[in-house]
């Protein structure tokens, strides 16, 4: 199978563009994802034909732990480089179909040969499944962006232990959760620092969905403006706060790989 390898600020994705989903697919997600035995990744991407003409691609994303995730930020502007590169587009606006939804990705030349910027139609932050009382929180909120979101706020994102903080929290949720712990710049107006526990992948070095819903809560709470600059360990993002949020940042092509998997 043929694959092409993709990150967003150091999120991490391998990318199929087949003509249909392999009857393997978690298999082989968790098999090409390991990063010990494989070829390492966060998560999997395929983009599948769409029988609507007004969708170009149908996205299906499976976690490196094989699960299946409705929609990632920085992922699909990975997918949105692939299809890029495949058609050799320079400027496009290209319409996927994922599990949460429609998302439309504007896809312009970035600052390095191997990269573009993606601006990304994100669709409504809607509300979470609700934060459990028992964890007593002081200032924290559910989103949903097709996916499930924990917005945390503490006095030092850098300081929190993520392996032990990010799944205690996930497991107060059957369905499992995003976990973004988050705080104000302290220096510089409408800036977040945010780090990440994500459902299926566990510590990652950013997260697209988890930047639109720290921003849309942060904003609702007074903290930052509608538009707002989110720092992560492996970069940052812009997040335009409204209905439907923006999100907007880089995806680098990272190389193409055979392998014997699928």
């Amino acid at each position: 199978m043929h694959l092409t390898k993709h990150h967003g600020l150091g999120n991490d994705f391998l990318v199929a563009l087949v003509d249909a989903l392999p009857a393997d697919a978690t298999n082989l997600a968790r098999a090409v994802c390991d990063r010990r035995r494989g070829i390492g990744a966060d998560g999997l991407l395929f983009g599948l034909p769409s029988p609507d003409t007004d969708i170009d691609v149908i996205m299906v994303l499976l976690n490196s732990d094989g699960s299946r995730a409705e929609m990632s930020g920085n992922g699909i502007r990975c997918l949105a480089q692939a299809v890029a590169m495949r058609d050799q587009l320079v400027e496009a606006d290209i319409a996927f179909m994922t599990d949460g939804g429609l998302r439309v990705v504007s896809v312009s030349t970035g600052s390095a040969p191997n990269e573009i910027f993606a601006r990304v139609d994100m669709g409504p932050v809607g509300a979470g499944p609700g934060v459990d009382p028992s964890l007593s929180l002081a200032q924290a909120a559910t989103a949903d962006l097709g996916n499930p979101h924990l917005v945390v706020v503490v006095d030092d994102p850098a300081a929190i232990d993520l392996a032990v903080e990010g799944p205690s929290l996930e497991r107060k949720y059957p369905e499992g959760m995003n976990v973004e712990f988050i705080a104000a710049a302290p220096t510089t107006n409408d800036v977040l620092d945010l780090v990440v526990w994500e459902r299926g992948a566990g510590i990652t070095e950013a997260c697209g969905t988890g930047a639109c819903a720290a921003a849309t809560r942060a904003h609702e709470w007074g903290i930052v403006g509608p538009k707002v600059t989110v720092r992560m360990p492996g970069g940052e993002v812009l997040v335009e706060v409204g209905s439907p949020v923006f999100l907007t940042g880089p995806a680098e092509f990272v190389g193409s790989i055979e392998t014997t998997h699928g």
